[in-house]
């Protein structure tokens, strides 16, 4: 396979046709070596608009999707950044790249260190990757510029919200399968938020996530 020109097709038939057209997310995405976050024995479909099987039955987002959270959140170089399932790592990196600092909370321990290890192995030093359950929120985290939760929400309450600060931008999926929507939420001021619904998509719950509560008869 020809590496350099398949994260080329990537770009430009995968993320450019979702409407990512953001130059610096561009670049850094024909920069990042994906193939080195893909899980072993995947490298192959590194670039294809496929979501990629982890361990423990977490998935890798499409690159589409990785590329369009990061155009979404709008990063600027100071902000401070909660990325709620780390995963393979790749995210967390573009992330890092676009902000000051990254605070990446994933669940299974071994896929946290995995991705500790391919970050430093690209010397990006601005993440800590830190092992727990934040489905329900990271309170010890403090208050964050951008928060992006890489798995779905049943449900969308204010936990997470409430660790933006003001201008802070949250990205979101909500719903349950077979009807999400992925939505950008920003704190306005202290006491006010606004909301987009940004497209239609279904994405993996996040593991312990809040549930509705069901009548039953």
């Amino acid at each position: 396979m020809d590496i350099e020109q398949a994260r080329f097709n990537m770009v430009e038939q995968q993320i450019r046709t979702w409407d990512v057209l953001d130059p610096s997310v561009l670049a850094l995405l024909t920069e990042l070596p994906r193939e080195r976050f893909v899980p072993p024995g995947r490298e192959s479909l590194a670039f294809a608009d496929v979501e990629l099987p982890v361990a423990h039955g977490e998935v890798m987002l499409t690159p589409k999707m990785q590329a369009r959270i990061a155009q979404e959140l709008a990063l600027a170089p100071t902000d401070r950044v909660l990325e709620v399932g780390t995963g393979t790592g790749y995210l967390t990196a573009i992330l890092a790249r676009l902000s000051a600092s990254v605070l990446s909370v994933e669940i299974h321990p071994d896929l946290a260190e995995a991705a500790r290890a391919r970050l430093a192995a690209l010397a990006i030093g601005n993440v800590r990757v830190e092992t727990g359950d934040a489905a329900r929120g990271w309170p010890s985290g403090g208050q964050f510029d951008a928060i992006v939760l890489t798995g779905s929400l049943p449900m969308l309450t204010d936990t997470f919200q409430k660790q933006l600060n003001t201008g802070g931008r949250l990205f979101v999926i909500v719903g349950e399968h077979p009807v999400m929507s992925a939505r950008l939420i920003t704190r306005d001021s202290a006491s006010a938020f606004s909301g987009v619904t940004l497209f239609e998509t279904v994405v993996a719950p996040l593991r312990n996530a809040q549930q509705p509560q069901r009548f039953e008869l």
